[in-house]
């Protein structure tokens, strides 16, 4: 339900390009203060905040006095690249007056298509969050083909949510939620409070139309809820020129629509990890590291490990299996093929030492693990 916003421990907070830029005429620094107020207020509250931001291609345009989003990819790329520097260093700036600083983060689909890349992007934002840093995260539209391109940032920021396992998106636009029919062609049309993500109904309210400025209306916006929800992250969509609009919706004001998510983080997740992922080698353990993970749920360190077959990378998939061969779990793997096997046997604090650098202390974390075992 929408009141469970109010104990968010980390949001995903999303603003798009016609807030940001006012309609196409440059950026948008009264409400990019307002809303970096309200983002401030929300940290110093204990939230943790990822925000994903639109504008570098419509400042750039309006910097290079074009009127109407370019077609030709290199103009894109060209704009975001003069775009973006406008837009970090107002973030930058207007953090400041609060104590916070912020780092940019720019990403293209095949960072996270990408196991290894994907877990390195995952860390660097767990990192920041830790550290109270705000995290930037635009699409790197200065590098991005078409074939890699998110297409929108609505996309860009549910992949974010699952990505850093958020409790819930913020999608701010300028409108004030979901409908049951267009509010611009019809003033009478419904408004839509609450919703399961799932509901079949939603597909026939949304648009794929989207202003000049962006690349998408409702419908990627519908679409991003059900990508965020992947992960068990619920939505909200709601317009980023009510005043306090981040503060209310976290209070649980009935403002925007509110998507949820019909599975826990933790269930969604693993599900994804038991079902929809090929392995890429296998791991067998003792049988203090069976019980410890059947019974106990706990992580896989690598003093239980006996043996490891396959090659395989950081992020990949492997199989975790006991001395007879029966698969009991699989997991992510933190480690690749070649590191895992110096590390077999070993205590967790000799991983610095064999390696020569340490990313986590554990081979799999038991949040990326699901047991198979009995199943």
């Amino acid at each position: 339900m929408r009141e469970s916003i109010e104990k968010a421990k980390r949001i995903v907070i999303k603003i798009g390009s016609a807030l940001l830029t006012n309609d196409g005429l440059g950026l948008n620094h009264q409400g990019i203060d307002q809303w970096v107020g309200q983002m401030a207020q929300l940290r110093k509250q204990g939230i943790e905040i990822v925000l994903v931001s639109s504008g570098a291609v419509a400042e750039g345009m309006s910097r290079l006095n074009w009127t109407t989003r370019p077609k030709s990819l290199h103009e894109l790329q060209a704009a975001a690249a003069i775009g973006q520097m406008g837009l970090v260093q107002a973030y930058e700036s207007a953090f400041q007056k609060y104590d916070f600083h912020t780092a940019q983060i720019l990403l293209t689909h095949d960072d996270l298509g990408n196991r290894r890349r994907y877990l390195n992007a995952r860390s660097t934002l767990k990192t920041l969050l830790r550290h109270q840093i705000i995290p930037v995260v635009n699409e790197n539209d200065t590098v991005a083909f078409e074939e890699i391109q998110f297409g929108d940032n609505d996309t860009l920021a549910a992949l974010v949510a699952n990505l850093v396992e958020a409790d819930h998106l913020i999608i701010l636009t300028d409108q004030t939620g979901l409908y049951e029919e267009n509010p611009r062609s019809n003033p009478d049309a419904k408004w839509v409070d609450e919703a399961s993500v799932g509901d079949s109904r939603l597909d026939n309210m949304v648009s794929s139309k989207g202003g000049a400025l962006g690349r998408g209306g409702m419908f990627t916006k519908l679409r991003a809820a059900r990508l965020a929800a992947r992960s068990g992250s619920s939505c909200l969509i709601a317009s980023g020129r009510e005043q306090d609009i981040l503060l209310r919706l976290i209070k649980g004001e009935k403002l925007g629509t509110y998507l949820m998510a019909e599975q826990s983080p933790v269930t969604a997740r693993k599900q994804w990890l038991a079902g929809q992922l090929q392995l890429a080698g296998s791991l067998t353990l003792d049988d203090g590291a069976c019980k410890v993970l059947i019974g106990k749920g706990g992580s896989l360190l690598a003093v239980g490990v006996r043996q490891v077959s396959g090659q395989f990378q950081r992020g990949e998939v492997v199989s975790c299996v006991d001395g007879q061969g029966r698969e009991i779990a699989r997991g992510l793997m933190n480690y690749n093929s070649e590191e895992v096997m110096k590390l077999i046997g070993q205590s967790s604090d000799q991983i610095e030492s064999i390696l020569g650098y340490i990313d986590e202390e554990e081979l799999i974390h038991r949040d990326n693990m699901v047991i198979t075992a009995g199943t």
